[in-house]
C-alpha cells in the first residue's frame, strides 16, 4: 500500500513528524505510531481516489472520504480506541500541512472521533499495596534479588514512577537523595520526592548487590549483572498477586495508579499530583484518580443536605 504514496506526501509526513518530535518532545514510540497512522491514511486516500496523490489533492478530502476511511479501518478490525488515536494523528498532520500549504482542513478536523469505553484504572487498596511489597520480598531465593525487587516495587508505589523510569536509574543515584530528577516520556524532566522507605529499600539493595554499581551503569541488575529486564518485576508481581488473591490488574503500572489515587485520597492537590506523575495533561491525571473521585462523590452525595 505504501507504494501508492507520492514522494511529496512521504516527505511532508516526515517533515511533520520531525516537527512533532522537536516541538512536542514526542518519544520515538509515539513518532512511529504517528507515522503508521498518517501513512496508512494517505495510502488509503491515494487508493480511494484511484492513483498516486500529491499535496494538492489533500485539500479536496471531504466528509465522504473521511467516512470511507473510517469504515475501511473498522472493516479490517481496527478498534474504536485505535481508530480514535489514528484520527488524532491525521488531524495533527492536517493542521500542520493546511497551514503550510494554505488550505482549509475543515472536513478532516470536524470528523468526530469514534466513541469507546475508557478503561478506568484499578489501583490497589493501601493494605493490598503494602501486602504486595511484603510478598514480593518472599519470591526470590537469593537475598540480594529479593532486596532488588522490593526496592523497585517500593519506588513504583512510593514515588509514582513508571517501571521504565525506575529501571533507568544508574549507580550514580545511590544513595538516593530526598528528591530525584526523573526523565520521563518524551524526554520531559520532573523532580520527584523520595520517601524514606524507598531510600531505605534502595540502600538495602545496594549493600547486597554482588555487581559493582558504577555511576554510568544501570542501578538495578539482572542475575548475570546486565540491566534488569522489566519482565522480571512483572513476573515477581504476578507470583505475589496470585498468592495474595489479587486481580490480574495488580501490575507494576497499577502501583503508579495507586500512588496517585492514595495521594488524592489523603488530600493531595490534583495539579501537584500531575507534576509528580509527569503528565502533560491534567485530564490524564484525572483518569488515574477517577476511581477515587467516584468514591469521594459517593461520600459527598450521602453527606450533602437535601431540600
Amino acid at each position: 500500500m505504501a507504494v501508492l504514496i507520492s514522494p511529496a506526501l512521504t516527505d511532508a509526513a516526515e517533515a511533520w513528524l520531525a516537527h512533532a518530535r522537536a516541538l512536542r518532545g514526542a518519544s520515538e514510540k509515539t513518532i512511529n505510531a504517528y507515522r503508521t497512522d498518517v501513512l496508512g491514511f494517505l495510502a488509503f486516500m491515494a487508493e480511494h481516489h484511484g492513483g498516486q496523490q500529491g499535496l494538492a489533492p489533500l485539500a479536496r478530502v471531504g466528509v465522504s472520504d473521511m467516512r470511507a476511511w473510517m469504515a475501511h479501518e473498522r472493516g479490517r478490525g481496527v478498534s474504536a480506541r485505535s481508530l480514535a488515536r489514528a484520527l488524532s494523528a491525521v488531524k495533527g498532520f492536517y493542521r500542520w500541512i493546511a497551514e503550510r500549504e494554505g488550505f482549509e482542513p475543515t472536513a478532516v478536523l470536524s470528523t468526530r472521533s469514534p466513541k469507546f469505553q475508557k478503561k478506568l484504572p484499578r489501583p490497589l487498596a493501601v493494605d493490598a499495596a503494602q501486602a504486595m511489597i511484603d510478598r514480593v520480598e518472599l519470591q526470590a531465593r537469593e537475598g540480594w534479588v529479593a532486596a532488588r525487587d522490593v526496592a523497585v516495587v517500593t519506588l513504583l508505589y512510593g514515588c509514582g514512577l513508571r517501571i521504565s523510569e525506575a529501571l533507568g536509574l544508574t549507580g550514580a543515584a545511590v544513595p538516593l537523595p530526598e528528591v530525584v530528577r526523573i526523565v520521563g516520556k518524551g524526554g520531559k524532566e520532573r523532580v520527584v520526592p523520595v520517601i524514606a522507605p524507598a531510600r531505605d529499600a534502595v540502600d538495602a539493595y545496594a549493600r547486597l548487590c554482588p555487581h559493582p554499581l558504577e555511576p554510568h551503569l544501570p542501578l538495578f541488575r539482572g542475575v548475570r549483572g546486565g540491566a534488569l529486564n522489566p519482565r522480571a518485576i512483572q513476573k515477581v508481581m504476578e507470583q505475589a498477586r496470585l498468592q495474595l488473591g489479587l486481580p490480574a490488574t495488580a501490575t507494576p503500572h497499577a502501583l503508579r495508579h495507586s500512588f496517585a489515587t492514595h495521594l488524592l485520597g489523603a488530600g493531595g492537590d490534583l495539579r501537584s499530583i500531575q507534576e509528580l506523575l509527569g503528565h502533560a495533561s491534567l485530564s490524564t491525571t484525572q483518569a488515574y484518580t477517577a476511581v477515587d473521585t467516584a468514591r469521594l462523590m459517593e461520600v459527598y452525595d450521602k453527606a450533602h443536605p437535601r431540600a
